[in-house]
């Protein structure tokens, strides 16, 4: 067993905040949380008596905190390179002549391997236990990102890209066919399959047709029956901008949610990115098929065309986690991005454009706490991927983050004045940095710390 006694921020339910001070945190040897016993608990004081004659014993200090590791949900592994490049370009600049000559470069895997194994190491020491990654369309590429994620401890969801329609992807970087694409992704899902069989965290592979416009109907149709198959996780952008939007809509004469679920998939192990432009009835699809939004709040307002509206989907009942998407978002931190959702929402609720009269300039009711993003970043990511994790409670595993407000190089104070718990978490959540994470935990073992 392992033992971690310190204060605990976290929300076991969307947006409702738990705070337990002192409390005795018991893992398993397999990573699993067996107990959290709070102060006044009748088994507290025998069990911390037991901690503290184990060699497996962390006591936090005065200011450190436990919080959840954080769910990526939405990561573009090869463009790491590219993170602060060209985004007051239009998208199709960023694409076509940044995006896409990047991607192609990594039919050199040892160039692969020198990017994804510094992007793992940037995620880990900013939090981010686990990752939902798109990789590029080559395989071996692709296959060497997850090794990297479970070599370094990282919980590693990775997809192999699919992008064959020859209209629609560059010729330099496509794949060669529809059959090839759909081959090489279910020799993708095997591999991945048996490199997880020796990941004690794991790695999973997943089912990731680019989006929409880029893959043919022959590919679409074979990874929906992949999905079907081998029941693995699925991801896609949905609806981002209003090009992708529009484009679906032309080509098929339904929206893009209504072509995702035709073609199988829309699964509880799916997770669409962005998501801007959907509606009600495409919320139900997504409630009624388990599939999840990764909300990517810097990136979506470089490219979404619009902000998403957080607050109605949430009530509506569809699961949402965030995503950093790098690199259409230039920070590789989550914690950037909690911060930009609640400006996102609160620039939705006000309105942007002054010109028109404040009643009908905004959309009532958009704006999110800090905590419900918070909740986004931990409980909603493990929620969207279907995984026992972002919630530090018996039955999750143990991902977690040790925060230390009074690190050397940004100490974080209310000079006497806010020190109310809650408070101590907004501040923690708007000023930390990477010189505040002192620990990362993943499945209950140390895989980024410094003094």
């Amino acid at each position: 067993m392992k033992y971690f006694k310190g204060s605990i921020f976290h929300t076991p339910t969307h947006g409702e905040l738990v705070y337990i001070e002192d409390a005795l945190i018991v893992v398993n040897e397999t990573g699993e949380i067996q107990a959290v016993y709070q102060p006044t608990d009748a088994e507290y004081q025998a069990t911390l008596a037991e901690a503290q004659e184990s060699d497996n014993f962390l006591c936090l200090g005065k200011g450190q905190y436990f919080l959840p590791g954080f769910v990526d949900l939405h990561v573009h592994a090869p463009q790491w390179p590219q993170a602060g490049v060209a985004l007051d370009e239009p998208l199709n600049h960023w694409l076509d002549e940044c995006t896409f000559p990047l991607e192609a470069k990594y039919g050199d895997v040892t160039f692969a391997e020198t990017v994804y194994q510094d992007l793992v190491d940037h995620l880990l020491a900013r939090g981010t236990t686990t990752v939902l990654y798109f990789a590029t369309a080559h395989l071996e590429a692709s296959l060497a990102l997850a090794k990297i994620c479970g070599e370094k401890g990282q919980r590693g969801l990775v997809g192999k890209v699919v992008m064959d329609h020859p209209e629609m992807t560059p010729s330099y970087y496509r794949d060669d066919s529809a059959a090839s694409a759909l081959a090489d992704t279910e020799t993708f899902i095997r591999e991945v399959q048996k490199m997880a069989e020796h990941v004690p965290q794991g790695v999973y592979p997943v089912i990731t047709p680019r989006f929409v416009p880029s893959c043919t109907d022959e590919s679409l149709a074979g990874l929906g029956e992949l999905a079907r198959q081998y029941d693995v996780h699925v991801q896609s952008h949905c609806s981002e901008g209003q090009w992708a939007h529009d484009h679906v809509i032309e080509r098929f004469g339904k929206r893009d949610t209504e072509v995702l679920r035709d073609f199988g998939l829309l699964t509880d192990k799916s997770v669409m990115a962005h998501c801007n432009f959907i509606d009600e009835h495409d919320g139900d699809i997504f409630i009624e098929t388990g599939t999840a939004v990764a909300h990517c709040p810097i990136s979506n307002a470089y490219f979404a065309n619009g902000a998403l509206p957080v607050k109605r989907l949430k009530a509506q009942g569809v699961e949402m986690g965030l995503g950093t998407d790098i690199s259409g978002g230039f920070s590789p931190s989550l914690w950037d991005n909690i911060k930009q959702a609640v400006i996102s929402s609160r620039m939705l609720e006000d309105g942007v454009d002054v010109t028109l009269p404040q009643p009908i300039r905004g959309v009532a009711s958009s704006r999110i706490s800090v905590v419900e993003a918070f909740s986004l970043a931990t409980q909603g990511g493990g929620e969207a991927l279907s995984l026992p994790i972002g919630v530090l409670a018996p039955g999750y595993i143990f991902d977690a983050q040790v925060l230390d407000m009074n690190a050397q190089a940004n100490q974080i104070t209310g000079y006497g004045v806010f020190n109310e718990p809650e408070a101590q978490l907004q501040k923690l959540l708007y000023l930390a940095t990477p010189e505040n994470i002192k620990q990362v935990w993943v499945q209950g073992q140390l895989v980024h710390h410094q003094s």
